[in-house]
C-alpha cells in the first residue's frame, strides 16, 4: 500500500502549473473606460464639456481637448507597459505618465509623476513632474545643473537618446516602458530611447494626457515583473 503522503509529492508540479509567470493584462477593455477615471479641470463643478477620452471601435482615444488626464484607478509597481499609439490627424502633444500620485501637482493640471513623452518628434523624453530621475549624461540632456527642478519653469525635460525612432504620421508606433524599482527604461519601435535610475518614486498610477491633439491607443498592456 502506498504511503498516505505520496499525493503531496505532486504538489510542486501543480503549484508550478497554477502559479506560473503572470500574463500581460490589457488596461483598456476596448468597450469603455472601466478601470480609469478622468481628471479634466474644465469639467469641475459639473460643467458640461465634451469628453476628453472615449473608446471607439476598440480604440481608446484621447481627443486632445478639453485638456486633462485619464488615470488608472489602480496603482502599479515593477511592470512593463506596452503602448501602441498613432496620430489620426495633425500630430501634436500627448504623453504616458507613470508613478502618478498627487492630482494637479503642476500648473493645476498635471499629476505628480514621470512623463514618458509622446510629443511628435520627441517620443521618449522624460518630463519630471514633482518627481525626479537621473540619467548618466544629465547636463548634456537636461541643461545646466542650477536650472534643474521638478516644479514650475525649472528644467524638467530630459531629452531622449535618438532621432528618427518614430514612424510617419498615421502609422502605429510602439512604446515599451519598463519600471523596475527606481529605474525607468523606454523603447520606441524597438530602439532604446531613454533610461533613468534613482527615480524619486517607484510606484503609482498610470495616466494618459489630453494635451491638444487627438491621439489613438490600440494597445495598453501591462506585464508585472
Amino acid at each position: 500500500m502506498a504511503p498516505r503522503l505520496a499525493p503531496f509529492l505532486f504538489l510542486p508540479l501543480v503549484a508550478c502549473s497554477l502559479f506560473g509567470p503572470p500574463k500581460p493584462v490589457a488596461l483598456c477593455n476596448g468597450k469603455d473606460l472601466t478601470g480609469w477615471h478622468a481628471d479634466v479641470p474644465a469639467a469641475d463643478n459639473g460643467a458640461k464639456v465634451e469628453p476628453s477620452f472615449v473608446v471607439k471601435d476598440g480604440i481608446l482615444v484621447s481627443q486632445g481637448k478639453p485638456e486633462g488626464h485619464l488615470i488608472t484607478d489602480a496603482s502599479y509597481e515593477n511592470y512593463k507597459l506596452t503602448v501602441e499609439w498613432r496620430w489620426p490627424g495633425e500630430p501634436g502633444n500627448c504623453g504616458v505618465l507613470v508613478h502618478a500620485s498627487t492630482p494637479r501637482r503642476l500648473y493645476g493640471m498635471f499629476p505628480q509623476s514621470i512623463e514618458c513623452q509622446l510629443h511628435v518628434g520627441n517620443a521618449g523624453d522624460f518630463w519630471c513632474i514633482g518627481e525626479d530621475i537621473t540619467v548618466p549624461d544629465m547636463e548634456q540632456r537636461r541643461g545646466p545643473k542650477e536650472k534643474w527642478g521638478v516644479d514650475g519653469d525649472k528644467a524638467r525635460r530630459i531629452k531622449n537618446l535618438t532621432d528618427g525612432s518614430e514612424k510617419p504620421n498615421g502609422e502605429w508606433n510602439t512604446m515599451v516602458i519598463e519600471c523596475r524599482g527606481k529605474a525607468i527604461t523606454i523603447w520606441v519601435n524597438g530602439a532604446l530611447v531613454n533610461a533613468g535610475t534613482e527615480c524619486t518614486a517607484s510606484k503609482g498610477q498610470i495616466a494618459l494626457q489630453a494635451e491638444g491633439a487627438p491621439c489613438e491607443f490600440r494597445k495598453l498592456e501591462l506585464e508585472r515583473l
